[in-house]
């Protein structure tokens, strides 16, 4: 029996779990071991992400046992990113580890995370499963390949996004909002808010025990996100330059069709347009007519935009520190600018 928890954690450690019977009670075994006394605070939240094996049990008997445990039962299976997001929510610590609950992130690498954290002063550092043991045609190529097209699009110099295994300054995460399966594309998120980001080679273990919920079929599902989170980093707040550009090509494109019909019926009048140039008078119609929704669109998406940041009131940045005289001194200089005055 761990004693009761008297401060505030400083550790925050949030795994999601989904039929993980067989490896719930080892993995907060080798937690426990890493963060007590060497880490504490701490608190260790688990998700349930609504298991259909014993795996709510288990964590309800160590919540039982150990004080620094808190367990999130979700109301039906959202996926890993809205579990991750809930964990996230519900954690209270000024530092936030995240990783798997299949027993393939070694807890032994949490020292390294946070210690890198800590001396470089980063906002993130992520895992980098430098050498992995899955299959290479079906998990390795794949992710190597989505990775390096994720690094290029985002700007965000690292070689393993898709990897829960990382550690987060809380203020960061809580500004980043998630869903679908965004998860893996955290780091690329979070430099939209100007985070600093590094990361270290971690220990990649060959899963044991319990079914991998990992497919091909989500390798497929990445490229699409991918489109996704170019189009968020580039034009979120912006989406008329996207729309705009394009709508103003399909405008133009369409315009310079129907003037060289109109040159060639001002020269001969007599030619029946539709029969000889209809394709052309089709495709210039439609280039006009598609340019003018792309348009509105990009109107539309400012509306929103501008709906979002005047009706709830967000800040469109964020603020790294604050640097600020004593109260004393600023007294002293608004005294000597108003006797400057008289």
């Amino acid at each position: 029996m761990q004693p009761e928890r008297a401060v505030p954690p400083r550790y925050s450690i949030v795994v999601p779990f989904h039929d993980e019977q067989d490896s719930v009670r080892e993995l907060h075994q080798r937690l426990s071991q890493v963060m007590t006394g060497r880490f504490d605070p701490v608190e260790f939240v688990y998700v349930d992400d609504q298991s259909s094996d014993a795996t709510p049990q288990i964590l309800a008997a160590i919540a039982d046992e150990d004080p620094r445990v808190a367990v999130l039962r979700l109301k039906r299976n959202y996926g890993q990113t809205t579990a991750l997001a809930a964990g996230f929510d519900f954690a209270s610590g000024d530092i936030i580890i995240s990783m798997d609950g299949d027993l393939q992130h070694d807890p032994a690498d949490i020292p390294e995370l946070l210690a890198v954290l800590e001396a470089t002063h980063s906002d993130i550092v992520s895992g980098w499963r430098e050498k992995r043991v899955d299959n290479f045609l079906l998990r390795r190529l794949p992710s190597r390949i989505a990775n390096w097209m994720m690094s290029k699009l985002s700007g965000v110099d690292i070689h393993d996004f898709g990897t829960t295994f990382k550690a987060y300054r809380r203020e960061i995460i809580h500004n980043i909002p998630l869903y679908g399966e965004m998860h893996r594309f955290i780091p690329a998120l979070a430099s939209w808010y100007g985070a600093s980001i590094c990361e270290i080679p971690i220990h990649n273990i060959n899963r044991e025990r319990g079914k991998s919920h990992y497919g091909l079929g989500r390798t497929f599902r990445v490229f699409f996100d991918l489109l996704t989170i170019r189009f968020l980093l580039r034009y979120m707040s912006r989406p008329l330059h996207f729309f705009g550009g394009l709508g103003a090509l399909g405008i133009l494109g369409g315009t310079g069709v129907a003037l060289i019909l109109l040159v060639m019926k001002i020269l001969n009048p007599a030619m029946d347009m539709m029969h000889h140039h209809g394709p052309m008078f089709v495709i210039g119609s439609v280039l006009i007519l598609a340019g003018i929704q792309l348009l509105a669109i990009g109107l539309l998406g400012e509306l929103q935009v501008r709906h979002h940041y005047t009706g709830q009131h967000p800040a469109s940045y964020a603020v790294d520190r604050i640097v600020r005289l004593a109260m004393a001194d600023e007294q002293n200089i608004l005294s000597e600018r108003q006797e400057g005055n008289f």
